[in-house]
């Protein structure tokens, strides 16, 4: 197998994976409950996604 012309250099080699680092994850609040919850998803809790509800939630009921 043929080997590369010239070694990347440790900084280069850095450099070109700057782009994989992790990204801080945004979190709204529900307008209806005011949980957090991140975007573009529905509230677990109430069920709704822009201020419409889309689930049907089940209650926890007490024995």
């Amino acid at each position: 197998m043929p080997v590369p012309p010239k070694r990347r250099s440790s900084s280069e080699a850095r450099r070109g994976r700057s782009h994989q680092a992790l990204k801080k994850v945004k979190i709204n609040s529900c307008p209806k409950c005011s949980k957090p919850v991140l975007p573009h998803t529905a509230c677990g809790f109430c069920g709704s996604y822009k201020g419409e509800v889309v689930l049907k939630l089940k209650t926890k009921t007490k024995k």
